[in-house]
């Protein structure tokens, strides 16, 4: 009588790519600790905006000129400003400004810069050669000047703002998306893909642009940053939402005008607009490590 062997254990399945670049991550943020702390800042600052409605001691509109330029006290922990408006009340509400016009204009920049980024790339030749030279044009104006021109001739809206700082990013994101796209169109799975017959758009957005993405995803990080100071820039030479909306640039330009005799009318949205650009970098430096086989050790 002949003993049959028992079946061979099944292969376990392959992890997703999503699993892996998790893991990744992890991987690197614990390598690199300070970028655990940059993401607990920053979602410690979103929550915060989000419950702005119920934790802030005061309505941020409402008025009360007896209580106008008092310093910190017990019922109002950040003073007040010139109109008597509680600036920590002021503060928790414009960061969902800040925060919102931030991410809009990024995730905008983020979309349209990558798409051109990997059209150029895709199909290069005089294609190629006349929509970078478009965004050099565009990278040739600082970015704080081309959103001041946008945001002059459209008009200071919620809208036109996002518009004008995303604006000021695409290049930036269709520069990065070009270069990666340009060697991953020589990989032998992109070889394939045309060989059965996929259409240009397909292998673009589904096979290159997961190939790329991380590195699109740290510029993310990196150029929201950079567009919350826009923002607060725009805001603090007057082109940012009107008053009343309480933002964080336009905070610190009320209390430029009075930074002799009450201070703390600019030194709060300025300490939130350095800790949430603070926290950001460090993300950001973070999730370069998590992408950057060089910086993570490996050949």
């Amino acid at each position: 009588m002949t003993q049959t062997s028992p079946p061979s254990p099944a292969p376990a399945p392959a992890p997703s790519p999503l699993a892996v670049a998790l893991a990744a991550t992890i991987r690197a943020f614990n390598t690199n600790k300070t970028s655990w702390i940059g993401l607990g800042v920053f979602l410690a600052v979103v929550v915060l905006a989000i419950m702005a409605p119920w934790i802030a001691p005061h309505d941020p509109l409402e008025q009360d000129v007896f209580s106008r330029l008092q310093g910190p006290s017990a019922e109002y922990p950040l003073g007040t400003d010139y109109f008597g408006r509680c600036i920590l009340s002021r503060l928790l509400h414009g960061a969902r400004y800040s925060l919102l016009i931030g991410v809009a204009s990024t995730l905008a920049a983020m979309l349209i810069g990558s798409a051109i980024g990997i059209l150029a790339g895709w199909y290069g030749g005089r294609f190629d050669v006349i929509v970078m030279q478009t965004m050099d044009v565009l990278l040739a104006f600082p970015a704080l000047i081309l959103g001041l021109i946008i945001v002059a001739m459209l008009g200071p809206t919620l809208v036109n703002i996002v518009i004008a700082i995303a604006l000021t990013s695409i290049p930036a994101f269709a520069r990065i998306a070009r270069a990666p796209t340009i060697s991953v169109k020589e990989r032998e799975f992109v070889e394939a893909c045309r060989a059965l017959g996929y259409s240009d758009a397909r292998i673009m957005f589904l096979h290159i642009l997961p190939n790329i993405f991380a590195e699109i995803l740290v510029m993310s990080s990196l150029w929201l940053a950079s567009a919350i100071r826009t923002e607060a820039s725009l805001a603090f030479i007057g082109l940012g939402l009107r008053p009343p909306i309480p933002t964080w640039g336009g905070m610190i330009r009320e209390g430029f005008e009075n930074i002799l005799d009450s201070y703390w009318l600019a030194l709060a949205p300025g300490v939130a607009i350095l800790i949430v650009v603070f926290a950001l970098n460090l993300l950001g430096d973070g999730l370069r490590d998590a992408v950057d086989p060089k910086l993570k050790g490996e050949t």
